[in-house]
């Protein structure tokens, strides 16, 4: 297939890349510099120009803080962005893998939210992205939305590395212990997107690691995998305040994954292990 990736120089989208190139397909990768995705016509041209079978949108404004302060620059990348590029797809008969984010939903379940669990966006981040695919929806039939949270890869900043910096500093942290997800391995979530890409199976999936932890049981178990001694102080978010509200609860069902016959994405301890694998060979 002659695949389309935006957000290249991204977490996600660099694994993406690496995964379809060793697959075998076609890729075409593109960050901002290359195309912006905000220009209409840019866009349509690119496409008509490439044509190619899929595209997997991984280009994102992901700064959850600096979203409040610049909701124009958020919704023009995150929603307008989207619904140019399934214009385009559509036109050109690609499919489209988008990707989006538990911030979809406010945080208050007690259970995993389901892909058709009621949505209630969470901060202008949370808007945008949900505007974001309500647009693909719209223009495009040949869809995949793929919901995720909490993601960590090789090509840029993300919360491993950042405890792992900060534990170089200081003999102590404090970790908030109130907010709970799952990890999401960059390179496992990019070998879901293609299985995906590959299929017809289109829909709302929710794709992130298996397990539950918390932010601070995560940091635990990085120190615990990297063999870093640092004591690590559990906070609730009251302690740690952020201009941007975090969803207390960011758990996703991932029942759809098996229904539709995909593999699961691993553990996310066994994640973890094999990043800290990745980070040490790099």
């Amino acid at each position: 297939m002659k695949v389309v990736v935006t957000g290249v120089q991204g977490q996600l989208g660099y694994d993406v890349v690496k995964q379809l190139t060793a697959r075998n397909h076609q890729v075409f990768g593109t960050d901002r510099n290359e195309l912006d995705i905000t220009d209409e016509k840019a866009v349509q041209a690119y496409f008509d120009e490439i044509k190619p079978d899929a595209l997997l949108h991984c280009a994102a404004y992901t700064n959850v803080d600096g979203a409040e302060e610049d909701k124009e620059t958020v919704y023009k990348v995150n929603a307008i962005g989207a619904k140019y590029l399934a214009q385009a797809a559509s036109k050109v008969g690609a499919k489209m893998v988008y990707v989006s984010t538990d911030y979809v939903f406010d945080g208050t379940a007690a259970e995993p939210y389901e892909v058709d669990h009621p949505t209630q966006p969470l901060g202008v981040y949370g808007e945008t992205k949900y505007a974001g695919e309500e647009f693909v929806k719209q223009n495009l039939d040949h869809h995949f939305i793929v919901r995720t949270a909490w993601v960590y890869g090789i090509n840029g900043n993300n919360f491993v590395k950042t405890m792992l910096r900060l534990a170089g500093d200081r003999d102590e942290l404090g970790v908030v212990h109130d907010q709970v997800g799952s990890p999401t391995y960059t390179v496992d979530l990019a070998r879901f997107m293609i299985d995906l890409v590959e299929s017809d199976k289109y829909g709302v999936y929710h794709a992130t690691n298996e397990g539950v932890c918390s932010w601070y049981d995560f940091a635990v178990e990085i120190f615990k995998q990297a063999d870093v001694h640092v004591k690590v102080n559990p906070l609730t978010s009251e302690q740690f305040p952020r201009p941007a509200a975090r969803p207390k609860y960011s758990v996703l069902s991932k029942k759809k994954i098996i229904e539709q016959g995909f593999t699961p994405l691993p553990n996310w301890k066994d994640a973890l292990s094999a990043y800290l694998r990745e980070l040490r060979k790099s």
